[in-house]
């Protein structure tokens, strides 16, 4: 009997012959039907894919069939798990498809399809040129080419903007520590979201302020402060706070007393806050929110060695210490304090002489919440 043969011998007899051309039709004649009744999976829906790749796959281990028509079962398994979402599945089986028969068009479209899917666009790129070499009015093709030719733009122009992003930020960095100051850790961010600093073309820092309210804790917030060490005095001189607390402002909603005029408010800034970041993480801190938020090499080395604790951590109740502004004395001066790390953006806390909260808050019995 055939069956009985030994691997890799040949037939002697004509039965022998006769036996092993029989088991080849069988193989090939139940490939055939498998590869039928898998087309058929395929048309009734998803949930009968796994059906269909299990009958493609059987198809594909009788080995019976010719280059070509394997090339087809592999294609038609290939489509089947593009449906599916398994790109890299989908791109073996197109490729191994090609592979027999280069010519099978179907295939370098799904080959295509599946590289495009996983962002291989110069793979993608070469599938679909070979594609409308073999079939030059395939539409399918050219319409995936002009998508892949649109997605290469847009991942040159995100690149562009993640470049311009880390270039930015590294600019707003280098500004930040040639001034002296001092970044830690944002705080409040409930309050500022994402803003940042700002360098402007003539090298100028523009830094958002929030301003604090410790009696109710309730914020103001001014967009865009200079901190040109020649532009304006101090905070508190800044037009648009020396708008908010004058007679012609109507009073803070919560301001009953009307304590908070221009010449009781007083303001401070908490000393001893917290850990001067590292360079790194500064940076990572600026890229926040913008398209280089989660790229992974940024050009500078991961060093946390220059994180330096400054005057301690407020971490108690009554612990923090409060230091009054000097307003004769310029935003860039006041930041450059030894003790003053600033919490993301510059925080200062608005206090009132005339309200029976300033003891509190002068005693060193106030503490903001955690």
């Amino acid at each position: 009997m055939a069956l009985l043969m030994e691997k890799g011998s040949e037939p002697q007899t004509e039965s022998e012959r006769a036996d092993l051309d029989a088991i080849a039709a069988l193989k090939e004649n139940t490939a055939i039907e498998l590869k039928d009744k898998g087309n058929e999976y395929v048309k009734m829906g998803k949930k009968h894919f796994a059906d269909a790749i299990d009958c493609y796959t059987r198809a594909i281990n009788q080995q019976a069939l010719s280059d070509s028509d394997t090339s087809i079962l592999f294609s038609n398994r290939a489509h089947v798990n593009l449906l599916l979402g398994n790109y890299r599945r989908a791109l073996t089986d197109a490729e191994d498809a090609i592979k027999l028969c280069s010519t099978n068009v179907k295939a370098l479209y799904r080959a295509a399809k599946a590289s495009f899917a996983l962002n291989l666009l110069p793979e993608s790129t070469l599938h679909c040129q070979n594609g409308i070499k073999h079939d030059p009015s395939n539409e399918e093709l050219k319409k995936l080419l002009r998508q892949i030719e649109s997605k290469k733009m847009e991942n040159q122009q995100r690149e562009a903007q993640v470049s311009k992003a880390i270039s930015g930020a590294k600019d707003l960095v280098s500004a930040i520590e040639s001034r002296g100051l001092k970044i830690g850790k944002a705080m409040y961010q409930e309050l500022t979201g994402l803003r940042k600093p700002v360098l402007d073309k003539n090298n100028i820092l523009h830094w958002p302020v929030l301003l604090l309210y410790a009696e109710v804790m309730s914020s103001d917030f001014i967009e865009d402060f200079s901190s040109n060490a020649f532009g304006y005095t101090c905070i508190l001189w800044f037009p648009e706070l020396s708008n908010m607390f004058s007679e012609s402002c109507k009073p803070l909603s919560w301001d009953q007393e009307h304590n908070y005029t221009r010449e009781a408010v007083e303001l401070y800034y908490e000393a001893g806050s917290g850990v001067s970041l590292s360079t790194t993480k500064i940076l990572r801190c600026l890229l926040e929110g913008t398209e280089a938020s989660h790229v992974e090499n940024i050009g500078v080395e991961e060093n946390d060695a220059n994180e330096n604790s400054n005057g301690g951590s407020s971490a108690g109740k009554g612990s923090s210490r409060w230091v009054k502004v000097n307003e004769k004395r310029t935003l860039h001066d006041v930041l450059k304090e030894p003790n003053f790390v600033i919490p993301g953006i510059p925080v200062f806390f608005v206090v009132s002489k005339r309200s029976s909260f300033y003891k509190e808050f002068k005693a060193g019995k106030w503490a903001p919440p955690p």
